[in-house]
């Protein structure tokens, strides 16, 4: 699977989770995993995959560049954008993705998947980190 970043998200045995960085020396974590001299300082760590709606909004035209999706109003699809709070690690800004936003509430469980945003010069889906609502358990 194509991803936008290979270094921003990784499939475990659960699903996907987040690639994060902890401080060595403080144990807080950041998103994504500083570069450069930083990284120096920090451990890459999966992060929690499930966190609850924090904040959300609809974007309902086509983000300013560097945004590398569609910038065309007549083919922009609008999309429900949102934080999420992985308990006891940071607030990450991502996409949502298959919610029906009359349902989406704050304090919603939310967990991290991935989702085709874009397709590169061959025509392939590139992917990004998202996150979706955590499935209902049937009993």
């Amino acid at each position: 699977m194509l991803m936008v970043s290979d270094d921003l998200v990784a499939e475990t045995n659960d699903g996907f989770a987040l690639i994060g960085g902890k401080s060595k020396s403080s144990e807080k974590y950041a998103f994504p995993m500083p570069t450069g001299a930083d990284a120096d300082y920090y451990d890459a760590v999966p992060l929690k995959r499930q966190g609850t709606l924090w904040s959300y909004t609809v974007q309902r035209f086509p983000p300013k560049t560097p945004y590398i999706g569609a910038q065309d109003p007549a083919t922009f699809k609008p999309y429900i954008v949102g934080y999420i709070e992985l308990r006891e690690q940071v607030i990450v800004e991502g996409y949502i993705v298959n919610a029906d936003l009359d349902q989406l509430h704050i304090g919603a469980e939310l967990q991290v998947t991935v989702t085709a945003f874009t397709k590169n010069e061959d025509g392939e889906p590139v992917h990004i980190y998202a996150f979706e609502p955590v499935p209902k358990e049937v009993s």
